[in-house]
């Protein structure tokens, strides 16, 4: 039990109880000894009551210190201030009261905006310097009073803000982490999208012109058309609830396309009129590829073929995918014509750049010299031992 109160999170009520036990800690024990010390050279020596009363007032307003940090710290600088001016406290005890003081600005410092602590600093430094100038004497100059009443208050308050500063800190990183994962997962389900629904809409496009063309000469091909263009409208949809699935809180992940799926892969683009000839090797046995790696090759190969069919069809392509110990190669060629692309990159080149360098790699795509298009890419991975 008592190991378990040590190592949980404190409760406010926590809290509250052990500022409460502090402050008759202070107010019971160190300022009433203070208050009761002989001063020096006769002095005052008063009742017994205004020493208690006095040791009360300067501890117990610590129970409220996280409630009212500066009404508390003001009130324990002015006690202090009195209890000096009038000789209650003498100066040569003037340390007693300190530990109070210094608790008080901490809390300031930690839970209050820098410029309103600041002012409360300076104002409470300034009141609690009068008590000790006004006690100048065998034990300091005027001058000595005032760096006293500093070094009563100045490195508590510090130490607060110091404190509140690295929180403050630590709160920014914290906020940047969440923003930066959530844009990468922005990132994320935008490629999946992209790659799922241009794949598709593509070869969708296709066989709908086909249908379009033959509709009245030969119905039956076009009615062929339409249930590719039905069969590959229910397979994306089905992807596009996978991706989109995954953003539910409780849903389990689906298996994700990998190396296993790109033969149909190069089945389906057949459809759009683009022959693919897939060759894969392997210089590992299956299984050795990360999962994510070989979703990436998969959506590398599966972009570069839409843009075939978009771009270039019909077309031969040849994709090559090479999986060695440490790394997968990409090469997905054919010898089509495409426009040139005035306005830069599109998204689907973009998806393929950021995919590849998520995982480390290298990425190149553009004309081949020979005519048509070439995109290569390498993607290395760790096999975890």
């Amino acid at each position: 039990m008592p190991t378990l109160l040590l190592t949980r999170r404190l409760r406010p009520v926590d809290l509250y109880l052990v500022d409460a036990v502090l402050a008759l800690a202070v107010g019971g024990l160190l300022c009433p000894y203070a208050a009761l010390a002989s001063p020096l050279h006769g002095g005052v020596r008063e009742p017994l009551w205004v020493s208690i009363l006095t040791g009360l007032a300067l501890g117990l307003p610590l129970a409220v210190r996280r409630r009212w940090p500066i009404s508390v710290a003001v009130a324990i600088s002015g006690g202090t201030t009195v209890a000096l001016a009038t000789g209650v406290i003498p100066n040569f005890a003037a340390a007693a009261p300190a530990f109070a003081i210094g608790l008080s600005f901490y809390t300031v410092a930690v839970s209050t905006a820098t410029r309103r602590s600041v002012l409360c600093a300076v104002g409470c430094l300034a009141l609690v310097s009068v008590g000790l100038v006004l006690t100048a004497g065998d034990l300091w100059s005027r001058a000595g009073g005032v760096a006293y009443a500093t070094v009563m208050i100045a490195p508590a308050w510090l130490i607060g803000w110091l404190l509140r500063e690295r929180r403050a800190l630590a709160a920014r990183q914290s906020d940047q982490r969440v923003h930066q994962a959530a844009t990468e997962e922005r990132l994320r389900v935008a490629r999946e999208l992209h790659d799922v629904v241009a794949h598709t809409l593509s070869l969708i496009v296709v066989k709908a012109a086909v249908a379009n063309h033959v509709a009245e000469a030969d119905p039956r091909e076009a009615g062929a058309a339409l249930r590719v263009i039905e069969e590959t409208g229910r397979n994306a949809l089905t992807d596009v609830r996978r991706v989109l699935g995954v953003l539910r809180e409780g849903t389990p992940y689906a298996p994700t396309p990998g190396l296993d799926e790109l033969p149909a892969l190069a089945r389906q683009a057949a459809i759009g009129g683009v022959d693919v000839q897939l060759d894969v090797r392997r210089d590992e046995p299956d299984g050795t590829v990360p999962e994510s790696v070989g979703l990436a090759v998969y959506r590398i190969v599966q972009e570069a073929v839409t843009n075939v069919v978009k771009h270039a069809a019909p077309a031969a392509c040849r994709a090559l995918v090479t999986v060695t110990s440490d790394e997968v190669r990409v090469e997905v060629t054919d010898d089509g014509r495409r426009p040139v692309l005035l306005g830069g990159e599109g998204h689907g080149l973009i998806g393929m750049r950021e995919r590849v360098a998520l995982h480390g790699g290298e990425f190149r795509a553009g004309p081949r010299a020979d005519g048509g298009y070439a995109v290569t890419a390498s993607l290395p991975y760790r096999v975890a031992a």
